[in-house]
């Protein structure tokens, strides 16, 4: 573990100044580290973003910083230690020459994991970990713990530090932090990303900074299916960046995985934690587990249930094995059976997934947002057994749109595609119908398909085609950065335009 001082006169490069950057920025700084914060796009561009232009703004005159927003400064490179921002690819020349240089390469969770002093749960996966991080946070919280919960989710981290280090209140740091972890934020948890000679060339300043790999104490994969293929090369790519969550754990640690989840299950024989299990289909040996209408906890040598599945608010099937996930978790941290049953059967979800957002003319506006591939699209689609009126589009991950076309065609009335991905929507949905025809001789009415530019679009759309008794879904299936920041600036934007509806 280091602390505060441990940074003091350290000089880094930051490269990308969103939400993580900024952050990290700001940490370093009350430390006392010099820094500087670059980003490609030109100050005009990240000043138009309000939340962006916030977080810069703060970061205005603070002693320590240079800013170099548009340009790649000569000698950045010139430091003990350069932080990635999670949007930056391992392929990009910066990582690739600070490589060559054997210069150490950190991140703003991958710091946050060497100041903390607490117990630390990390949760990674295709789909479902935003919701099984939320639970876990509450579960912890509920049992009377000061859990910190952030990473990929919510505020930084290290933006929670800031805060206590610049209030000098120790009584403020979290007894327990709870982190979701992308792949992105993952490939900086391997020491395979740094450079071949690095512990021979690093600076003695910046020897406080780990370059070692690094897992949780209790670490969880909730699945690992296609996604983010636009950024890794294949999915073997994708799939060892989530393993750096398991790689580097103890015996002494817990590995939570899906035995559902065929590559999640051979994980098992590479990691060393001890294993808990969650599963929808089967009873496990330690682990949660669905089985006769009952979620079951098999921990410490004892199994008790947890509620019946009728209990859980959440909808979907995908939620339920979110909620076993979580329930591992928590009991690896100590939390008892009655705990989680509480936030088991009163959690109604997060967020942009699949957000109640209003009921209007007895039509259903449903904001899932999140869904920023077609499978969590699909995993939304079989959460609805009422009629539906889809928003699909946004910007393609390079992913396959095949299941989702053909549960298209057995579950939605009417698809509104916006978006960059139009196209490829609509070529998916011809081929499922082409698909679907030959399998059902006798036909079917084909969901209705129209074409729009903008979300704006979109809302208006369906506001018009919607019948009494349909949901809405925003279930875009791509993501957000045709025409918004994230995920969640959309949400915004779509919560907004219904309400004006």
């Amino acid at each position: 573990m280091i602390g505060p001082g441990d940074l003091c006169g350290l000089k880094v490069s930051i490269v990308g100044a969103a939400r993580e950057g900024t952050a990290l920025a700001q940490y370093l700084l009350c430390c006392g580290s010099r820094v500087t914060l670059t980003d490609s796009k030109p100050a005009a561009s990240l000043q138009s973003q309000p939340r962006l232009a916030a977080h810069l703004a703060a970061l205005q005159g603070l002693p320590g910083l240079r800013l170099a927003l548009g340009e790649t400064p000569a000698d950045l490179l010139d430091v003990d230690v350069l932080f990635l921002s999670p949007g930056v690819p391992p392929t990009a020349p910066v990582v690739r020459q600070a490589r060559e240089k054997g210069l150490p390469i950190s991140s703003e969770p991958r710091l946050f994991t060497q100041v903390c002093t607490a117990p630390i749960v990390g949760i990674t996966g295709s789909s479902g970990k935003t919701t099984t991080t939320t639970l876990v946070g509450r579960m912890l919280s509920a049992g009377g713990r000061n859990a910190w919960v952030g990473g990929n989710i919510g505020l930084p981290l290290t933006e929670r530090l800031r805060a206590s280090v610049s209030a000098g209140d120790g009584d403020e740091r979290p007894q327990i932090a709870v982190m979701e972890l992308s792949s992105f934020q993952l490939e900086l948890f391997s020491p395979a990303y740094q450079g071949p000679t690095v512990h021979q060339q690093r600076s003695a300043a910046s020897r406080a900074i780990s370059v070692e790999g690094w897992s949780p104490q209790i670490a969880a994969i909730t699945n690992i299916t296609p996604n983010h293929l636009d950024r890794h090369p294949s999915m073997e790519d994708y799939a060892r960046a989530k393993e750096n969550i398991l790689a580097f754990q103890s015996a002494d640690d817990w590995a939570i995985l899906n035995l559902d989840d065929a590559l999640t299950r051979a994980l098992r024989s590479r990691g060393v934690g001890r294993a808990l299990w969650f599963s929808l289909r089967e009873p496990v040996a330690e682990g949660a587990f669905s089985w006769g209408g009952e979620l079951m906890l098999r921990f410490a040598g004892a199994e008790q249930a947890l509620c019946r599945t009728g209990e859980v608010v959440l909808r979907g099937e995908h939620n339920v094995a979110n909620i076993l996930a979580a329930a591992c978790c928590a009991a690896a941290a100590g939390v008892g059976p009655e705990v989680i049953r509480q936030v088991a059967t009163t959690f109604t979800g997060v967020e942009h997934r699949l957000e109640v957002v209003r009921r209007w003319r007895e039509i259903t506006f449903v904001n899932d947002s999140i869904a920023t591939s077609p499978e969590r699209a699909i995993a939304a689609l079989r959460s609805y057994s009422e009629p539906l009126v889809l928003l699909a589009g946004g910007r393609d991950k390079h992913l396959s749109w095949e299941e989702w076309a053909d549960l298209v065609w057995q579950r939605v009335r009417v698809v509104v595609a916006f978006g960059e991905a139009r196209p490829i929507i609509e070529r998916a949905l011809f081929e499922a119908r082409r698909h679907y025809v030959a399998q059902r001789p006798d036909g079917r009415d084909q969901p209705l398909v129209k074409q729009v530019g903008s979300l704006e679009e979109a809302v208006a759309a369906a506001a018009g085609l919607a019948r009494t008794g349909e949901v809405v879904l925003l279930s875009p299936g791509g993501t957000s950065f045709d025409a918004f920041d994230d995920f969640e600036e959309r949400g915004q934007r779509f919560r907004e335009l219904v309400a004006a509806l």
